[in-house]
């Protein structure tokens, strides 16, 4: 899907109701619990220069701007394969703004672990360098079509996450304000977290291959970022402001992951992981 004008309405249009919502009566998941890893900016990143980079943690894309509004993105919850694991493994699939060139990130997304050989998956979101938090009240599992946005609130400087769970009609929005935040990047991320704000990358569970955009996912108006001066799909913002990412193997964490072209639509890509 290309994004005409009319598309980019449409995609607008929803996006007047988060400044409606006051962070008081925002629904809240009562049963939400901290997280104990943190999903975070982007670590030992090498951008070398041809738009392609090299991270100890992300995989996936990010477009460089500035005053970005919002972030939207859509995937689909992958198979953690845990079979024969003893080592706790993570891999989290996120939209989010903020932390390719800055240390703030504020995201959603979910996850696809290993706790030891049994897989678990959630939901969660994140306003980086603040915790983790998981998001009890939508529940997600392999399979699932999930939509996600981050969107800013100039009006009251309040950072909105929504999660969605497509397949099921599940979901859930909260909001916080974000001290240093500076909006100079959108991100769409298959992630290997991190175990505290300055610990060590943790592994990366094997998600096998994970699709983002609406090729997989079936959400139009998808992977897409407004900032100041490009309303656009991942494709559609200047060639040299978009990034492709690919994780290498660390110590701590070996596994690697190295993400497709994206397609025609300009939303659509996937990830695979690897041992090293």
């Amino acid at each position: 899907m290309r994004f005409t004008r009319l598309g980019i309405l449409g995609a607008l249009a929803f996006m007047p109701a988060f400044a409606q919502v006051s962070n008081e009566s925002l629904p809240q998941d009562t049963a939400g619990k901290m997280v104990p890893r943190y999903h975070g900016p982007i670590r030992d990143n090498t951008d070398h220069g041809n738009g392609t980079a090299t991270s100890s943690n992300w995989s996936g894309y990010a477009v460089l701007g500035s005053a970005f509004v919002w972030a939207k993105g859509s995937w689909v919850v992958p198979v953690a394969n845990c079979s024969g694991v003893k080592r706790d493994q993570y891999a989290a699939m996120w939209v989010g703004l903020d932390g390719y060139t800055s240390t703030t990130v504020e995201q959603t997304g979910t996850d696809s672990d290993c706790v030891g050989a049994t897989p678990s998956y959630y939901a969660w979101y994140e306003f980086y360098p603040r915790a983790s938090v998981e998001i009890t009240s939508v529940p997600v599992k392999p399979g699932d079509s999930i939509s996600a946005i981050v969107y800013y609130d100039s009006a009251n400087t309040t950072f909105y996450t929504e999660i969605i769970d497509v397949t099921t009609g599940k979901s859930f929005i909260t909001g916080a304000k974000v001290s240093g935040a500076v909006r100079s990047s959108a991100e769409w991320i298959a992630e290997a977290p991190c175990c505290t704000i300055t610990g060590g990358i943790l592994p990366l569970s094997d998600f096998g291959t994970v699709n983002f955009g609406e090729d997989a996912s079936g959400v139009p108006i998808t992977n897409a970022a407004s900032d100041q001066s490009t309303t656009a799909g991942i494709g559609g913002f200047p060639a040299v402001d978009v990034i492709e990412i690919n994780k290498y193997g660390t110590t701590s964490s070996p596994q690697i992951s190295n993400c497709s072209a994206v397609s025609t639509d300009t939303t659509s890509f996937s990830c695979t992981w690897a041992a090293q």
